[in-house]
């Protein structure tokens, strides 16, 4: 196994491993920003739709010779207004429309990629290829990263308000049905911009992974700030693993992120399983 010194070393000499470090802290960044949003507003599921749903607008952006940001986004945006409306407008409950919509689509998008398999790689697109990544995917993933920050600043307190108490935001006169479906527009752009970091598939783990940093504060900024930097650890950790193991890239930084939510499941002060066993004991 390599060392972390050799490592080191390696990314002062090889430029495709910048490459992929920066991608993959950037991917952990984001993933931690909105991860954050994702799970107090209970929407672990719709992550998991959104992630899936794009991958039809992959295929389409690679037959058509476009960007995939334009594709993805595209067929994001139409699963979520798809999942809203088959909801509203009948009998059955928001998760199984998000059933029924997500899975209808990750189909759809398995048939196109096997039209297009003599130009895409539809491993690398459900699992990632961090080492791979371009400097086109890397231009992506800095503008998605600043649409990301932009987003949250801007939209901060209607995000804090829609996401802890919907009913009082809509007294309020918030627009929450904007603020909802800007929250899966920027999810959308996410998921597109970690296709080579992590895939389609484990990007709704790397999305799940800030509950980690839920488990150490109830402070909305805090949250944030440290599922971003969770994030960035696990991602780094993880293409190191890679690297020094030969392990697909995605896998490894999903696992990493996973065992920091062990950890932290465990000794957290507050919500930690052994705190709270001691204090049962203690009691």
């Amino acid at each position: 196994m390599t060392s972390i010194g050799e490592f080191i070393a390696a990314l002062g000499h090889y430029n495709f491993l910048q490459s992929a470090l920066l991608a993959s802290v950037m991917v952990g960044i984001m993933s931690g920003i909105i991860g954050s949003y994702i799970i107090l507003r209970g929407m672990s599921l719709m992550g998991d739709a959104i992630s899936h749903s794009v991958l039809p607008g992959v295929a389409v952006a690679y037959m058509l010779g476009i960007n995939l940001l334009i594709g993805a986004s595209a067929f994001g945006v139409i699963a979520a207004l798809l999942i809203g409306f088959v909801a509203t407008n009948s009998k059955l409950k928001n998760d199984t429309a998000i059933g029924i919509v997500f899975s209808a689509f990750f189909a759809l998008g398995f048939i196109l990629i096997s039209m297009a398999e003599s130009s895409t790689n539809l491993h690398h697109i459900l699992f990632g290829n961090v080492l791979a990544v371009s400097d086109r995917d890397l231009i992506t993933t800095i503008i998605v990263l600043a649409i990301v920050i932009l987003f949250i600043v801007l939209f901060f307190k209607e995000l804090l308000i829609t996401s802890f108490d919907e009913t009082f935001a809509k007294t309020y006169g918030l627009k929450t049905g904007y603020v909802h479906y800007g929250l899966m527009i920027v999810l959308t752009l996410v998921t597109v911009s970690a296709l080579q970091t992590v895939g389609i598939i484990l990007i709704v783990a790397m999305l799940i992974t800030p509950a980690a940093a839920f488990l150490w504060t109830n402070r909305l900024t805090t949250m944030v700030i440290l599922a971003s930097a969770l994030g960035a650890l696990a991602s780094t950790i993880g293409l190191y693993l890679s690297y020094t193991l030969n392990w697909a890239s995605g896998p490894a930084i999903v696992l990493v992120a996973a065992l920091i939510f062990l950890g932290s499941f465990i000794v957290s002060p507050k919500q930690g399983f052994v705190t709270k066993l001691m204090g049962v004991k203690n009691a």
